[in-house]
């Protein structure tokens, strides 16, 4: 068989072709051996119609073995050159001709460095678009929180609307001033506790030291 790989038959023909002659030969082969095993039927079968015929199935068989030898030798010498007239002349790929899919190569061609550049051009576009989506992902994720929050402050605006509207219902004025005058009042009560809390400490300390 030939051991060279043909990878450019392969491509066109979908399969190898030294898968094929070796198809072929043992399709050759198979025959071969099923005309032996149907000639020694037929040769057992005229000697029995022979009658006194001395010669046995065994030596029948023998023989058959021989004959079967004998023509596999030559089969397979005569295989041997069918096998290389069909590589060179029906399974070759001569070496001016290009695959359809290969002719775009004959339009842009480029050497290894190019194509090595290419790849790593290549392999950066897809970092880059994979960045690009993880950021697209996050970003949704972020609208979403802003939906959520947006929502929630809806709600609260609707509530202090709500609150307003009863307060102005009962002569309180506007809410939002009453709502900023309470929130510093507020803030002074703070200041003005933490000034009590700390002269208390300062007296209990005194107490302790008399």
């Amino acid at each position: 068989m030939s051991v060279d790989p043909m990878v450019y038959e392969t491509q066109f023909f979908g399969f190898t072709p030294q898968t094929c002659m070796l198809r072929v030969y043992i399709a050759f082969q198979d025959y071969l051996f099923e005309m032996m095993l149907v000639v020694e039927g037929v040769m057992l079968k005229k000697l029995d119609a022979i009658p006194g015929c001395k010669v046995s199935p065994s030596q029948i068989r023998k023989c058959t073995e021989k004959f079967l030898l004998f023509m596999k030798e030559h089969f397979d010498k005569l295989f041997a050159k069918m096998e290389e007239m069909l590589l060179q002349l029906v399974l070759n790929i001569p070496k001016n001709v290009l695959l359809p899919e290969d002719r775009v190569q004959e339009q842009y061609p480029y050497s290894e460095e190019e194509f090595q550049a290419l790849q790593e051009e290549l392999r950066q576009l897809q970092q880059q678009c994979r960045a690009e989506a993880a950021l697209e992902q996050a970003l949704r994720a972020e609208l979403e929180e802003q939906k959520v929050v947006k929502a929630e402050l809806e709600k609260i605006l609707r509530c202090f609307d709500g609150v307003e509207s009863i307060c102005r219902e009962h002569g309180a004025g506007n809410f939002r001033e009453s709502f900023a005058l309470l929130t510093q009042n507020s803030k002074k009560l703070q200041d003005v506790l933490k000034d009590v809390e700390e002269k208390s400490k300062k007296m209990k300390q005194g107490d302790q030291l008399m």
